[in-house]
């Protein structure tokens, strides 16, 4: 072989080569390409932040993003606030750029992108969750994020989650986000110790997500529960004691026990509400 047809041919070889690592280097999504389920539509800068700031994301926090696309969110999650992040992605392509955008962010060692689905891909012990996917897709995946552990902050771009009412609308411009909190599980008949002056109280509570209804029977009286919430692993509720007495009840659930704290009366007193210790069980669902 001629020593210039073989020169010609290793550098069109080496051409080509160059050509095939420049491809994924140079790839740039398209606004509006559609993927798996959804189309690719980045979150606005100024909403990722307020998204983020709503769930008080700390250091301490570890964010998964589902639908990662560029990486933004992860990225501005482990840059602005500390975070370990990653992010599950379905097109190979935005996966590969999402990661080289951490590290040309400089936050590759706190931020990974996954290839996979969303729907198989294991996120249960992520204490953040963002999204921005379809009011469809949110709602198959709300079962999966209300089995997470109660107190995990889910964040959606746009889209709600059905009858799962937000803990918080989130604006930025012409964009709008929701914030919710993982409520735990507290239906059923709870026996609680120390709300009265005899015998254990007989507490009721009816559930949908974090939103409650019920009664206390307190030394035979049997009264309506005041402002009844959960807060993540937080259960509020006033009631009216036997001297007519608000207090307020602020308990730990943690699967069927529960533990807290007692107080009132506010406002015009002498001396500060008393606080009183109590601690209770699940009777039954």
């Amino acid at each position: 072989m001629p020593k210039f047809f073989s020169t010609c041919l290793f550098a069109a070889l080496l051409l080509l080569q160059g050509c095939s690592h420049l491809t994924p280097e140079t790839y740039a999504p398209k606004l509006g390409q559609m993927g798996k389920d959804v189309m690719w539509l980045p979150t606005r800068d100024e909403l990722v932040t307020q998204l983020l700031k709503a769930a008080g994301v700390t250091a301490d926090d570890e964010l998964v993003d589902l639908g990662a696309g560029d990486g933004k969110i992860p990225i501005a999650a482990a840059a602005q606030f500390g975070a370990r992040a990653w992010g599950i992605e379905y097109n190979k392509d935005l996966a590969a750029l999402a990661q080289r955008n951490a590290q040309r962010a400089g936050v590759a060692d706190r931020v990974r992108i996954v290839h996979g689905d969303i729907f198989q891909e294991d996120f249960s012990k992520a204490t953040v969750v963002t999204m921005y996917l379809l009011e469809e897709l949110n709602a198959q995946l709300r079962p999966t994020i209300l089995a997470m552990r109660p107190g995990t902050r889910v964040l959606s771009n746009t889209f709600s989650m059905g009858d799962w009412e937000p803990d918080q609308v989130i604006r930025a411009g012409s964009n709008t986000g929701y914030f919710w909190t993982v409520p735990a599980l507290v239906q059923g008949q709870w026996t609680v110790q120390g709300l009265g002056t005899g015998k254990p109280a007989a507490l009721s509570l009816a559930q949908k997500h974090q939103r409650l209804g019920g009664s206390l029977n307190l030394d035979g009286q049997v009264q309506t529960l005041l402002g009844a919430r959960m807060d993540g692993a937080d259960l509020h509720f006033s009631f009216v004691n036997a001297e007519g007495q608000l207090k307020s009840v602020k308990a730990q659930v943690n699967g069927p026990t529960l533990e807290g704290e007692v107080t009132g009366p506010y406002g015009m007193v002498e001396l500060p509400p008393e606080v009183v210790k109590i601690s209770g069980r699940r009777l039954s669902d």
